[in-house]
């Protein structure tokens, strides 16, 4: 769905109530609670009228006959701890169906993150995406445990307020005939203001939660480029834009409670003076009006307190939209009805007249031709921007090619199903992922039935071995988030080792050798030609000087493969390969 396509409040509310209705039996507890509740509140003003009417005046002794008011204030304070005690009940009871709604909507807007395609991620900052499943998951959290059940007792109040007003005097009820018109009028006149803007506070707190986890994760680059003072200065424009967004959305939202409030007191005044003028006519007693002006507060009193939950339920309704938006985004296109599965392919991978362009129209791969056979090491090199890691995100259909066919020991790929497709690859990306986790966790990843023995093979394989041996607890030493408490290359190489342990017919290396040093990184290579035996990989590299034993290394230029060959091959001739070696060595 497009960010600019704004959501109706009521499908919103359409939106949540599955979540609610998910949990009918405490829902309906709460509705009875509520009504419950309101209801012996409701009583209080009705014994309270009684009480004052039921004052008499002995006029042979003077005497003050109280006993009726005795009797009626025991009954209101018998009925308002009873009410108090449904209520304290009804707030907890909301606070678990919160939790369980709460808890259902984080884990399908995590679970929808995990079928999104990479392009959405490749799109969205990680720090908005991290806003959107805390932040704006905690405001609507807010919202169903205090602003949704304040609403519905404030509607039990007011509806009971002005059933028992108009028992006691239509013509006094006259009087919000002209008030509750004009509160409903600002309140909607004000929120249909202020719900922009708070939409664009939800939108600059994902901004700047964008911002500020990018400069975490860049502490080191930006320390060593001495960027210090720029990024402050950037951020400082960044939290002032959004302290501004939540100044001008909570400013114009808090004027809705007061205007209501000015025209409820105004419907207090009208009340108090036509009551005086019936009491004069004998029209109404002095009970009925302390009666009707206390009910008269309870009606007036819930509309000023929805009018201030309104401001609150804006920032609520744009936080939904944000959630549901995501939660509305295509996931990764199905497989199509016909596919199949594909295990233990061999390695044969074949691409015909590939073409592709992330953006509709503007194409980065053209009419792209190659065949690679099974147990070929296969070296894909090339300038910045060529298309390199574009052909790997093809290889593994994080992104389905616009002509053209992939082939996949003969399978065309958009024929298999994208799990078993991707079972059949290993891959280790330049950008290294570990867990919270041991070290034989972190390795043994994806591979359930790994043994230690089987991660001291491959750890041995990739010259780690002997490194981990030398951690507090060895193979058990648990590591830090994101493995911060050892060093990247290392983490490099766990990563690499990782893969090797996959029982895979393919391998991709994506820059995965860039933060090794070039004997590590031949090490590396040699043992991975003896534990990938009859397995083909794919390795992208920028150091041109570890891949001269590759099979075949193909340069790629402008989305196009301009040669192909051995390292020896493309060395023996003016070739751009040349070009980009000697560069190196320059």
């Amino acid at each position: 769905m497009s960010e600019r396509v704004k959501m109706k409040k009521t499908a919103i509310i359409g939106r949540l109530m599955p979540y609610l209705m998910r949990h009918k039996v405490l829902l309906a507890a709460a509705i009875a609670l509520t009504i419950g509740g309101n209801l012996l509140a409701l009583a209080g003003p009705y014994f309270s009228g009684l009480a004052i009417d039921s004052i008499e005046l002995h006029d042979e002794t003077g005497r003050v006959d109280l006993s009726g008011v005795w009797r009626y204030a025991v009954i209101m304070i018998v009925l308002y701890i009873l009410s108090g005690v449904l209520s304290y009940m009804l707030t907890r009871l909301m606070i678990v169906i919160s939790r369980k709604v709460i808890n259902r909507m984080r884990s399908d807007v995590f679970n929808k993150l995990t079928v999104l395609p990479v392009g959405y991620f490749d799109r969205n900052q990680t720090g908005d995406i991290l806003s959107r499943i805390s932040y704006d998951i905690d405001t609507i959290n807010t919202s169903l445990s205090h602003d949704f059940v304040q609403i519905a007792a404030s509607t039990v109040t007011v509806l009971g307020s002005l059933i028992m007003m108009i028992k006691i005097s239509p013509l006094l009820v006259l009087v919000f005939a002209f008030t509750v018109p004009l509160s409903i009028f600002l309140t909607k006149k004000i929120t249909g203001f202020t719900r922009p803007l708070f939409r664009k506070r939800s939108a600059k707190l994902g901004e700047l939660n964008g911002f500020v986890e990018e400069m975490i994760s860049g502490q080191k680059t930006l320390r060593a480029y001495s960027q210090e003072k720029n990024t402050v200065a950037k951020f400082d424009r960044q939290n002032d834009d959004t302290c501004e967004a939540y100044y001008r959305a909570e400013y114009y939202g808090s004027v809705t409670g007061p205007s209501v409030n000015f025209v409820n007191n105004l419907s207090l005044s009208l009340v108090s003076f036509f009551g005086a003028i019936l009491y004069l006519k004998n029209a109404i007693t002095i009970g009925n009006i302390s009666t009707f002006v206390l009910y008269s507060r309870k009606f007036s009193g819930p509309i000023n307190e929805i009018a201030n939950i309104f401001g609150e339920l804006q920032s609520a309704f744009s936080a939904a939209e944000r959630v549901f938006r995501l939660l509305d985004e295509d996931p990764e296109p199905s497989d199509s009805p016909d596919a199949y599965e594909l295990n233990g392919a061999k390695g044969d991978v074949a691409l015909d007249d590939v073409r592709f362009g992330y953006i509709k129209g503007q194409e980065i791969i053209h009419g792209l031709s190659l065949d690679i056979n099974r147990g070929e090491l296969v070296a894909i090199v090339g300038p910045t921007g060529a298309g390199k890691t574009t052909i790997v995100n093809l290889l593994m259909r994080f992104y389905d090619v616009d002509g053209g066919e992939i082939r996949l020991d003969g399978h065309p790929i958009k024929n298999l199903t994208r799990k078993s497709l991707r079972l059949n690859y290993s891959m280790v990306l330049q950008d290294t992922w570990l867990f919270n986790g041991t070290v034989f966790e972190n390795i043994a990843y994806g591979s359930e039935s790994a043994t230690i023995e089987d991660v001291e093979r491959v750890c041995r394989a990739c010259g780690i071995h002997e490194y981990i041996m030398t951690l507090p607890d060895g193979y058990d030493t648990v590591l830090d988030d994101d493995g911060s408490n050892i060093s990247k290359g290392q983490k490099q190489l766990m990563t690499i080792a990782r893969a090797m342990l996959l029982k895979s017919s393919l391998l991709i290396l994506d820059e995965a050798t860039s933060n090794v040093d070039t004997r590590t990184e031949i090490q590396i290579q040699r043992a991975m030609r003896t534990l990938m035996a009859d397995k083909t990989c794919f390795v992208i590299a920028h150091r041109l000087s570890t891949i001269q034993g590759a099979d075949i290394i193909l340069v790629v230029r402008d989305g196009e493969i301009v040669e192909r060959g051995t390292h020896a091959e493309l060395m023996s001739g003016e070739t751009f390969y040349k070009q980009l070696y000697n560069a190196q060595f320059a």
